[in-house]
């Protein structure tokens, strides 16, 4: 059996096609307590997201949190389940076919995207797979995480390049770390932000709120604090926002340990408790709106204010599948494609598909089975 994988119906001449992987967290596939086990199961054994060891892991995992958190996610679930499907991959969906249609309008040659899950399906390993087979030879990797961070960004690295490694044949391969502080993406928040007032009027005080880490990834070097404080930073001066008219915070912790501070859940108490009337909620961090959003947030949170002295907590969608969302992160892999065939302006597929045949005609000629 061969060690590395292998294309044996390759031929000289084939054509050959740049590749996008849009890569984001997962889903589970049902909003049920089976299927989130699945996918707790695999998400939560990532050494990426939990790096303690893993014998020890392994006990606590499968002895207590797979045995208690699956039905209480699963009944969250539900809550924000639609007829289409998870929000998450329905917002995917449609970003990527988005971007790849973008892609094939302002470039030449032979463009595609596949949508890859971190954990879940579609999984990367299939994803990558689907471009191969359409002959992708030149891959960019776009993670929807415009922060970088080793449990979200660094956890995609692994998972293509572990994949990647089993090939053969390794296609030439570009890797967008973040886009935390890239105008566009700073562009499309603000502009978020205002059509949102503009359509609902406008609360008190804009919560920005970034999903949490622990506080150790930030001690050991990970760059997601400063990442998260740059964006918010850069979004309140383009809005044109004093200090005292916004917060930052960090919300899903989970487990005893320190996450980064402060946390989402006690800022809003506080906030309620202080006599904020109206608190208007965006979190950045998700490109699309998830579980974390739309549940956590939108709905547990916007009781939570209520309760502690708040009058009302509106949430501002995520950038899901708008147009300056499509168009900033298309502009994301051109930039990151630049130099290759399908960005170059002496590109002509005549001329291509003429050397495709030269290329047969020859590797025939000299003796080539295929």
């Amino acid at each position: 059996m061969p060690t590395y994988r292998a294309d044996p119906m390759y031929r000289h001449g084939d054509d050959d096609a740049l590749g996008v992987l849009v890569v984001n967290l997962g889903t589970p596939d049902a909003p049920t307590t089976a299927a989130v086990r699945r996918y707790l199961a695999e998400f939560l054994w990532d050494p990426r997201i939990v790096e303690l060891p893993r014998p020890l892991w392994w006990l606590i995992l499968n002895g207590v949190i797979l045995r208690i958190r699956p039905s209480r996610s699963a009944k969250a679930y539900q809550e924000i389940w639609t007829d289409a499907g998870s929000p998450l991959l329905v917002y995917c969906n449609s970003l990527a076919a988005g971007i790849e249609k973008e892609l094939r309008r302002r470039a030449a040659g032979n463009i595609h995207v596949a949508l890859g899950m971190s954990y879940g399906n579609p999984s990367i390993p299939d994803a990558l797979e689907a471009l191969h087979a359409r002959g992708a030879r030149r891959l960019v990797v776009l993670p929807l995480y415009p922060q970088y961070s080793g449990t979200t960004t660094g956890s995609v690295f692994d998972a293509v390049t572990r994949e990647l490694g089993q090939r053969r044949w390794v296609p030439e391969f570009r890797f967008i770390n973040h886009y935390h502080d890239v105008q566009p993406y700073i562009d499309a928040l603000a502009g978020s932000i205002r059509e949102y007032w503009a359509a609902n009027g406008r609360g008190d005080k804009l919560m920005f709120s970034f999903h949490g880490v622990p506080k150790q990834t930030l001690l050991d070097g990970d760059p997601y604090h400063c990442h998260c404080l740059k964006t918010a930073r850069l979004v309140t001066e383009q809005l044109g926002l004093t200090s005292d008219e916004w917060v930052l915070s960090f919300q899903s912790r989970v487990g005893r340990a320190e996450w980064l501070r402060p946390y989402t859940d006690e800022t809003i108490e506080e906030l309620g408790a202080a006599g904020t009337g109206r608190l208007d909620v965006v979190c950045p961090g998700f490109s699309v709106d998830c579980l974390e959003t739309l549940e956590e947030i939108a709905m547990q949170n916007a009781e939570l204010f209520v309760e502690s002295g708040g009058k009302s907590l509106n949430y501002i969608p995520a950038l899901n599948d708008r147009d300056d969302h499509v168009g900033l992160l298309t502009d994301l892999v051109v930039r990151h494609a630049s130099g290759w065939p399908e960005f170059s302006a002496n590109y002509d597929a005549d001329t291509v598909a003429e050397a495709r045949i030269r290329s047969r005609e020859l590797a025939a000629a000299a003796g080539a089975d295929s």
